[in-house]
């Protein structure tokens, strides 16, 4: 549940005229973190409009301490970001709580593709040995993505990289034995 943060004093005013009060607003994410967000209510009422999260904080604490650095320039973007698009407004807001739950939806880039730089089962074809020596050549985000890209593990991406190169190494070597003759491209 969010929570706001921080009112700020003064009003910041919307290309239109219109002034509104800000207020700074956070709440917890999955993961133990906090994002922040910021709340206009308009000063002669109607309904209040927030920004997308603005930012992702370990704590609390921290979510409140960037809180008091923003300037009005920063709170007048902020406006205009929420004005852009108003998501989810609520007739009238209760003085202190925050308004909303969490900031306005992010729409995010699609995913970036982690393509294989190498095709183990090509290689090991050539012989283990052959295999073994160019995967050792490659750093360990490669080897991950060798790994996700071929379906070796069900293990997460986070996972995988915090393990080290020799075990990146023997998952790839381990998958391509089970099935030596199988995918020439990835699955």
């Amino acid at each position: 549940m969010g929570e706001t943060l921080l009112q700020y004093q003064k009003t910041v005013l919307a290309p239109s005229g219109r002034e509104y009060e800000a207020r700074a607003c956070g709440g917890p994410m999955a993961g133990n973190t906090w994002e922040g967000w910021i709340e206009f209510v308009p000063v002669d009422g109607g309904a209040p409009v927030r920004s997308p999260r603005e930012t992702t904080q370990p704590n609390r604490t921290d979510t409140e301490y960037w809180a008091t650095g923003l300037t009005q320039i920063y709170l007048e973007g902020a406006l205009a970001r929420a004005l852009d698009k108003p998501l989810g407004l609520i007739a009238s807001p209760p003085p202190q709580p925050s308004v909303f739950a969490g900031p306005a939806p992010r729409i995010a880039p699609p995913e970036a593709v982690h393509e294989s730089v190498l095709n183990p089962y090509s290689v090991y074809e050539k012989g283990e040995m052959l295999l073994r020596k160019q995967l050792g050549a490659l750093s360990a985000w490669h080897l991950v993505n060798v790994i996700r890209a071929y379906e070796f593990s069900p293990d997460d991406v986070a996972l995988l990289n915090r393990r080290p190169a020799r075990e990146l190494i023997e998952i790839i070597v381990a998958g391509v034995r089970e099935e030596p003759r199988l995918p020439t491209r990835p699955r």
